[in-house]
């Protein structure tokens, strides 16, 4: 294991360990309200780890393996233990899994059981991305005192309704995620995962949509049919939306973000609700997309979140960190938007140009779309990037690129 954990410091760029012994108690049965059991595994050092703070994880995504280790080594070997869940109806917990509809009921009664534990101390902090961000949110505004902080990260408080932006769906990205949590569970679900992706794909030009489920996964995904038959405002999604419950949240909150995240616009919402509403927050946002792990996250929970499980103020900071794309380097800001800065609308210009002006009448950029072959996206609204490569050699794609310069203050 030793091996392990180095390789994983190594790759996230983590501080030294204070210890690299841990132990692990498995399959820990933490009964729910309604009598299904959900599954949990303990991670914490040999000696000492009894009365630690507690990083609670909830996921979906399996609470061993590579993701599981990924997740509970790093911190368990720097000052926390580790509680480690299968949600609702995942790899051994009890129950159905119905994504997200669940989290709150199921959230609320682990910290009961969490709280009465003997090895547990008078500390826990809630600690996850994306969908283990967003059961965070669910219990926000009911935490136990013992809570003293949250760290969610590349997520927001109504996870779902992001994928229904009235501004256009992204279909592979319900899709793609729909057909993940519906086979990652079978047999060599990891070695298979290429031929997954491309049969997904390929299952997006099924019509009609309805049976596009099935000719992915090979079975139906009622999260899937619940994208294709409610739009954001059905009430299909209320247990789901938890933005009510954000201004109630007292204990610190630090926020992770990426500028090339699906989740970044309801992050930056949750935290100025935060701000607004004077509680204790901070937010960083950096150069990434979704799904890209860094030790940024695990740096936060050591610096952000232990210090407020010990009692302790973390290190002094201003309360939003944001990486400057273009100009490649870190600024502090004391609040979002920055004071002083405004969103600044570019008009697009003949030749692929972007610029201030709006622009004087010119001739037409012309090129031939064919809907039976439309243009794929590499970008926006998607879990995953693309490379853009793939589609400027083509004929239905008119681009353009030129440097554009900042205008002084409210330029962005």
């Amino acid at each position: 294991m030793n091996l392990i954990s180095h390789l994983i410091q190594r790759r996230l760029k983590l501080s030294p360990p204070t210890t690299r012994d841990l132990a692990m108690e498995r399959d820990l049965r933490i009964p729910m309200p309604d009598g299904v059991e959900l599954l949990a595994d303990r991670w914490a050092p040999r000696t000492g780890g009894e009365g630690l703070p507690t990083a609670l994880i909830r996921t979906p995504y399996g609470r061993r393996g590579p993701f599981g280790t990924m997740l509970a080594r790093p911190l368990a070997e720097r000052g926390y233990q580790v509680l480690i869940q299968s949600v609702r109806g995942g790899f051994g917990s009890g129950g159905t899994f119905d994504p997200m509809r669940q989290e709150r009921a199921d959230g609320l009664a682990t910290l009961d059981w969490l709280v009465k534990q003997p090895w547990s101390g008078d500390a826990i902090v809630l600690y996850g991305m994306s969908y283990l961000g967003h059961v965070q949110w669910a219990v926000a505004d009911r935490l136990p005192p013992q809570v003293k902080a949250m760290v969610p990260q590349v997520t927001e408080s109504a996870l779902t309704l992001e994928f229904l932006r009235a501004d256009g769906m992204s279909l592979e990205t319900p899709f793609g995620w729909g057909a993940l949590v519906g086979t990652q569970e079978r047999r060599l679900a990891v070695l298979r995962q290429p031929a997954r992706l491309k049969k997904t794909a390929q299952a997006l030009w099924t019509l009609p949509l309805g049976r596009a489920d099935v000719a992915a996964i090979g079975e139906r995904s009622a999260y899937i049919q619940d994208i294709l038959a409610h739009d954001a405002d059905a009430p299909r999604w209320t247990g789901l939306d938890h933005r009510d419950r954000v201004a109630e949240v007292t204990v610190p909150v630090s926020s992770i973000a990426g500028w090339y995240d699906i989740f970044l616009p309801g992050q930056l919402r949750d935290f100025r609700v935060l701000q607004d509403a004077g509680r204790p927050a901070r937010l960083t946002v950096g150069p990434w997309t979704h799904a890209e792990f860094t030790g940024v996250p695990f740096e936060e929970a050591l610096e952000f979140g232990l210090a407020h499980a010990r009692g302790e103020q973390p290190p002094p900071r201003p309360p939003v960190r944001l990486y400057v794309m273009g100009e490649e380097a870190w600024r502090d800001f004391a609040s979002w938007p920055p004071e002083g800065y405004e969103p600044q609308r570019f008009h697009l210009h003949a030749g692929g140009v972007l610029a201030v002006e709006p622009p004087a009448a010119s001739a037409s950029d012309r090129y031939r779309y064919d809907p039976a072959d439309p243009t794929p996206a590499v970008g926006g609204v998607r879990l995953v990037k693309g490379q853009c490569r793939v589609v400027k050699g083509r004929e239905d794609v008119s681009s353009g690129s030129r440097k554009v310069g900042a205008r002084g203050r409210g330029s962005a």
